[in-house]
């Protein structure tokens, strides 16, 4: 296997993450005898610092040229006073945009190593967290027309959530087809109560469920949802929805496993390019600290295998060397609970080759 991958570092603890991921698919190299090579290119305030754009051309360019993406983080308060087209998180729905990335899959999952880390009560998290959200990723409100202008002497702000029928089908698919590899359960989340782009999801989402008839399939209310997760998330498999909703449920998701630095997520399109990121922020706070959590990033790394390169022996072995070095009681700051050995961003990325090795 002779793979090219963009890597798009980006700002904040990005460059730090990004470096311990890198060495982790090295390490996957040399064990399974593949060949990685890696163009290193700026994406959000690291490029607007050097190009003036957050997602410069060539940047797009070396994104085409590749057989897939992993990406650190964007965005920074440095970046917080320029023009909403000029941001930094501008690059990211850029890059998405452009490479045709429509269905994000987030995993929620709950290592049994980090049980005493969720905030939900034991009996909650004893039935066990393990399930996806598929969410559209280029269509909906982010997205759609946005514009603030003065009307009868106040400003008046709108921001429309556009979705196309074509749009809702493919996305659907995307999560039925998952959820046959899976327990063969779908749970829709919408708006239907409200919204008329919710009405026409709900609509398309009855017609493709009919294509699959070993799926369980339930329409949810996005509020009932939020509830839902937290209340008993062992009853979700594959949860597909819209973009904005989609961005908030898994950040609620996220963090009933414990620590949002432990997930990976994949941004798919038509082909097997995909974009792989963790699904946390740039954390500026701790930048350049060697406090971060590489473990999503390096999860994204295994995603990477498993989804756009279909090297299912390399994906396990990241996976397992992620369960060892907790079993062992290594803990970055984040998820470090009591009788846990800290350690910092560069030795929990080197324990987890380490592993990888053996």
């Amino acid at each position: 296997m002779d793979k090219r991958i963009t890597v798009l570092p980006g700002d904040g603890i990005g460059p730090e993450i990004v470096t311990q991921a890198v060495a982790v698919l090295d390490a996957v190299a040399q064990k399974y005898d593949c060949h990685f090579t890696y163009d290193f290119c700026d994406i959000g305030g690291a490029a607007i610092d050097r190009t003036g754009s957050p997602l410069p051309q060539e940047t797009i360019d070396a994104c085409f040229a590749s057989d897939s993406v992993l990406l650190g983080a964007v965005g920074g308060p440095k970046w917080d006073g320029l023009p909403g087209d000029q941001r930094p998180e501008k690059g990211l729905l850029g890059i998405r945009k452009a490479l045709g990335l429509y269905a994000n899959l987030r995993p929620a999952r709950l290592f049994p190593q980090l049980a005493t880390a969720s905030p939900l009560r034991k009996e909650i998290v004893e039935q066990g967290i393990d399930f996806l959200v598929v969410r559209e990723l280029i269509g909906g409100v982010y997205f759609g027309e946005h514009k603030t202008e003065n009307v009868n002497g106040e400003w008046v702000a709108t921001d429309s959530m556009p979705y196309a029928e074509h749009e809702i089908e493919r996305i659907l698919r995307a999560a039925f087809d998952i959820a046959m590899k899976r327990r063969k359960n779908v749970i829709s989340v919408d708006k239907a109560n409200v919204l008329d782009t919710s009405r026409l999801w709900r609509k398309v989402a009855a017609r493709v469920a009919q294509d699959y008839p070993q799926v369980t399939y339930t329409d949810m209310l996005v509020d009932n949802a939020a509830m839902q997760i937290v209340r008993n998330p062992a009853q979700f498999d594959v949860v597909v929805t819209e973009n904005m909703f989609g961005d908030i449920l898994t950040d609620e998701a996220s963090m009933i496993t414990g620590s949002i630095g432990m997930i990976p997520s994949a941004s798919l399109g038509a082909g097997t390019r995909g974009l792989y990121e963790p699904i946390h922020g740039s954390a500026p706070d701790i930048a350049g600290q060697d406090q971060a959590n590489p473990i999503g990033t390096i999860l994204s790394a295994a995603m990477m295998l498993r989804y756009s390169f279909h090297q299912t022996a390399g994906a396990d072995a990241i996976e397992n060397a992620v369960q060892s070095v907790l079993d062992q009681g290594l803990r970055t700051g984040d998820i470090l609970d009591e009788g846990g050995v800290l350690v910092g961003c560069a030795e929990m990325g080197q324990a987890i080759v380490s592993q990888i090795k053996k």
